[in-house]
């Protein structure tokens, strides 16, 4: 069994920063997916959303690890060998609100939002 002990780069006591990517909600931007970074709590948009937060924020901290911040999704990432990666329970929220539309936040959607990705 896997626990926080064998995953040094993972604090399961650190709760996420927010509901929403912390950069898009600063920014009035929106995102398509969200990720949690599994060291620090932050959450950042995914690479298919305009801004690609939670990759920046790997980038600039050097945090490895991320998980889905989707409910339903429980999964982990390891940019280092960019592969899915052995996880622990976390600190809730596991997940965006529920009633957050995907992709979100509501009344910050373009209506061409797919257009914009392409």
């Amino acid at each position: 069994m896997t626990t926080a002990a064998d995953l040094p780069d993972i604090d399961p006591a650190i709760a996420p920063s927010g509901a929403g990517c912390v950069e898009c909600d600063a920014a009035g931007g929106w995102w398509v997916h969200l990720r949690r970074c599994a060291a620090c709590g932050h959450v950042g948009c995914c690479d298919s959303s305009p801004s690609h937060h939670a990759t920046k924020h790997h980038e600039a901290s050097g945090h490895p690890v991320i998980t889905s911040f989707e409910p339903g999704e429980d999964w982990f990432y390891d940019y280092r060998t960019d592969d899915m990666a052995n996880g622990v329970d976390l600190a809730p929220p596991t997940s965006h609100p529920l009633d957050q539309p995907v992709p979100g936040p509501a009344g910050r959607v373009p209506s061409d939002w797919q257009a914009q990705l392409g």
